[in-house]
């Protein structure tokens, strides 16, 4: 198969679907590997070292699209790339449609078959294309919260550790999945007073069990969000329904019971947001503010650390990429249930159930 890495265009994306080590992997599996000149240049990879692993180098996206059966990418395409897919390709990448009709009709209109990391799913309910980039989120959500609360950068001047005769700040995690647990840590290890809040009893139990004594939970209803955001220095969206649009536990209103120059960061930007006034920001502008609330809601939180990133993404998605390399669409959805769910979209219709509840309207199988 002839398999095809370009170079991401979407702002302030760094990160590369493919290392060269993983193009060696996918050349001594017998396939062709394309790479688009410079895609790996924001990772710190060079064309020479994708060369030497045994990618034909190409200058210019259209080619690369033209020659390829499957496209490996790391986020969802935009306008200009869609518009010279062809209906016998098959992407792999985040696609994350929920949170956007746009990009869901577009695609759909360009007929291309659509394989979404974020949808990948074992029996356990385990996202293992989604959870390194959840983890890396999980730990800068921390650390980009403790920047933003610095007096300069316009929050509070709240230190989250605080110091000898002055307390810690509190941090409120919406969500004990791999970026609400991952941020948890790293806050408690700060030295912060951590609330962590889930839906989930059994998730619960177990974060009680392993967190440290800094560490309380709280079952997730809208009066107790209401209550523990207005105590809350930093607040950390980290909710996640795989394939559909995130629910909005804080609501607008919730905002003018917080406190001026808290700090809001929206982890799940990328899926809605659970925050009502979240909306998508870049790493180059990356908050603003409403009702005194820094919004820190960058889209492609991992890119920012695009070496750590791409080394931590490629370890997972390769051997499934190499599994749709060799066995095809049809082949790749046959191994199990896990890859089989992958699949968001064939043909122009819809195929993910997540998908078709969130756009019952859109074409679907």
């Amino acid at each position: 198969m002839i398999v095809a890495i370009p170079r991401e265009i979407k702002a302030d994306e760094y990160r590369v679907a493919i290392t060269p080590t993983g193009v060696s992997v996918l050349k001594d599996d017998g396939h062709t590997v394309l790479l688009q000149s410079g895609a790996g240049e924001g990772a710190g990879f060079d064309d020479r070292q994708y060369a030497s692993s045994g990618a034909e180098i190409i200058s210019d996206a259209e080619s690369l699209y033209r020659q390829a059966e499957l496209v490996v990418k790391v986020k969802e395409p935009l306008p200009e790339e869609i518009a010279v897919f062809r209906k016998e390709l098959v992407v792999f990448g985040y696609f994350h449609f929920a949170s956007s009709r746009e990009l869901t009709e577009r695609c759909l209109a360009a007929g291309f078959s659509a394989v979404a990391y974020e949808t990948v799913t074992d029996s356990d309910g385990y996202l293992p294309l989604l959870a390194p980039m959840s983890e890396v989120a999980g730990k800068l959500a921390t650390q980009q919260g403790a920047k933003y609360l610095e007096k300069p950068m316009g929050g509070r001047g709240v230190l989250l550790g605080g110091t000898a005769g002055v307390g810690p700040a509190n941090v409120l995690v919406l969500g004990g999945g791999v970026v609400g647990t991952t941020a948890a840590r790293i806050a408690a290890g700060m030295g912060a007073q951590v609330v962590i809040m889930d839906i989930d009893h059994r998730r619960l139990h177990l974060l009680n069990d392993i967190m440290p004594a800094n560490v309380s939970t709280v079952y997730c209803d809208r009066q107790s969000v209401r209550t523990q955001t207005a105590r809350a220095d930093l607040v950390i969206g980290a909710v996640l329904i795989p394939g559909a649009k995130t629910p909005k536990l804080i609501t607008s209103d919730m905002l003018k019971d917080m406190k001026d120059g808290s700090v809001i960061v929206d982890v799940c930007v990328d899926q809605g947001g659970c925050v009502e006034t979240a909306k998508p920001t870049t790493h180059r502008k990356p908050t603003y503010v409403v009702d005194g609330v820094v919004h820190y809601c960058v889209a492609n939180m991992p890119s920012a650390v695009s070496r750590t990133s791409t080394q931590a993404l490629c370890n997972a998605t390769l051997p499934f990429a190499r599994n749709l390399a060799r066995a095809g669409l049809d082949g790749f959805c046959a191994i199990d249930a896990a890859h089989a769910a992958g699949l968001n979209m064939r043909n122009g219709k819809l195929t993910h159930p997540a998908l078709i509840e969130a756009f019952e309207d859109l074409p679907c199988q």
